[in-house]
């Protein structure tokens, strides 16, 4: 009977030690992440009007990249693998995040924006909050176990607060971390910080944008292959969209001092706008995201963005690859939408979630990312594009150091526990 209680006790003390530090880890972490990300948000809205309303600036690109690839040789050569650094923490701790990781890829990003890079947010968001989170495991000495729960945290709190979507926040730093496993372990702390930073970020009177999907057509079976159709599609554009992004930094690495790489993309880049007169595909891209869900995109809009990103972040600018995956997805769903009867806007939902999910391989995060942006009505849509998108993307994905925990089909089995890097 000894026995019975002391084993009843110890498990309500582990327990109680659980939730005490979920829910101070995340509220801090929460405060943190929310707050770096709505002052990443406010800065970056300015940079991106400035850069707009004069866009001569982006001629300074080289020197802006020359500038960030040299900051990052000298002050954090280690970080400039971005989230792929934060993976690889998760699986093999060394050392606590640099807290310069924070100013280093805040400073970054908004260079690359204000000077007209092609690149997204999110990866500065969930870089800012992770090393913040990272500075409370080295404070209070925390284990590894803890120190993994609040690198999910981070992860979730920035991704949350900086789209304004907590739920699916949540679920990416559950997801993430290892194809096809879900750590549950960590559900509790994942989620409070997720809430908790979107509503710190919210405070800040930070806006997100919105967006609108016209009509939801019935449930039938036609309609239910065709969507079946669109997400192999998105899959197999996310895949592109992957192997570009190795492929770019793969050919830069030739040249052999880090700077110059930034320098020559930055000056191909800037060549790239004024010779085509146009900055739709820098930034980004926001108002023609907005614009696919109502007005007719042009056919290689998704292949154009695609090219840009990719070969903004493979010179070594930096930024995110989210939101520019939200442009290509969106506007392939337009494009899809001439021979595909599933309605223009749907369609550009559908893209604008399935393609992400296919890139990160993180279905359930994004199903839940489409429910809190357009609404519960096409929920079957959008669970039908981000889990076919997802299988059909394979193995390939923008997170080189991402560990593969379940195959998705029996001849993948052999690459259960590497990294797509490795394979």
């Amino acid at each position: 009977m000894n026995h019975f209680f002391k084993k009843r006790v110890i498990s309500l003390v582990g327990l109680g030690e659980h939730l005490l530090l979920s829910v101070v880890g995340s509220i801090g972490v929460g405060i943190l992440a929310g707050t770096s990300s709505a002052i990443f948000l406010i800065l970056l809205d300015k940079a991106t009007a400035w850069r707009e309303a004069n866009i001569w600036i982006i001629a300074f690109l080289p020197i802006a990249g020359f500038l960030i690839g040299w900051i990052y040789h000298y002050w954090g050569k280690e970080l400039s693998k971005g989230n792929n650094y934060i993976l690889e923490e998760f699986y093999t701790p060394q050392k606590t995040i640099p807290l310069r990781m924070t100013f280093l890829v805040l400073i970054g990003t908004l260079l690359t924006h204000l000077f007209g890079g092609s690149a997204g947010r999110e990866g500065t968001a969930v870089q800012m909050g992770s090393s913040l989170a990272d500075q409370i495991s080295k404070w209070f000495r925390l284990s590894s176990r803890y120190r993994r729960y609040l690198l999910i945290m981070g992860v979730s709190a920035g991704f949350g607060s900086v789209f304004g979507t907590p739920l699916a926040g949540a679920f990416f730093a559950l997801e993430v971390f290892k194809i096809g496993k879900i750590r549950y372990d960590a559900i509790l702390p994942s989620f409070l910080a997720a809430f908790v930073g979107d509503y710190v970020c919210d405070a800040w009177n930070v806006t997100h944008t919105h967006y609108a999907i016209e009509n939801i057509p019935k449930l039938t079976i036609f309609n239910l292959c065709w969507a079946l159709v669109a997400g192999i599609c998105f899959g197999g554009v996310a895949r592109l969209f992957a192997e570009l992004s190795h492929f770019w930094s793969r050919i830069f690495k030739y040249i052999l001092y880090p700077p110059f790489r930034p320098l020559l993309g930055g000056f191909l880049i800037a060549i790239f706008v004024f010779v085509s007169g146009s900055t739709r595909y820098v930034g980004l891209g926001i108002p023609v995201i907005m614009s696919s869900f109502s007005e007719e995109s042009y056919f290689y809009d998704f292949f154009a963005k695609t090219l840009l990103t990719t070969f903004t972040l493979g010179a070594g600018f930096k930024g995110g690859e989210v939101t520019p995956l939200f442009f290509v997805g969106a506007t392939l769903g337009n494009t899809l939408s001439t021979w595909i009867p599933l309605g223009r806007s749907l369609l550009a939902g559908m893209g604008f979630a399935a393609v992400f999910a296919g890139a990160t391989h993180t279905p359930i995060a994004c199903l839940l990312m489409a429910i809190e942006i357009f609404g519960a009505q096409g929920s079957t849509y959008f669970g039908i594009a981000c889990v076919t998108a997802y299988v059909f993307s394979g193995h390939s994905g923008i997170y080189t150091s991402q560990m593969i925990g379940v195959a998705k089909h029996r001849y993948s089995v052999k690459w259960v526990g590497k990294k797509i890097g490795e394979i």
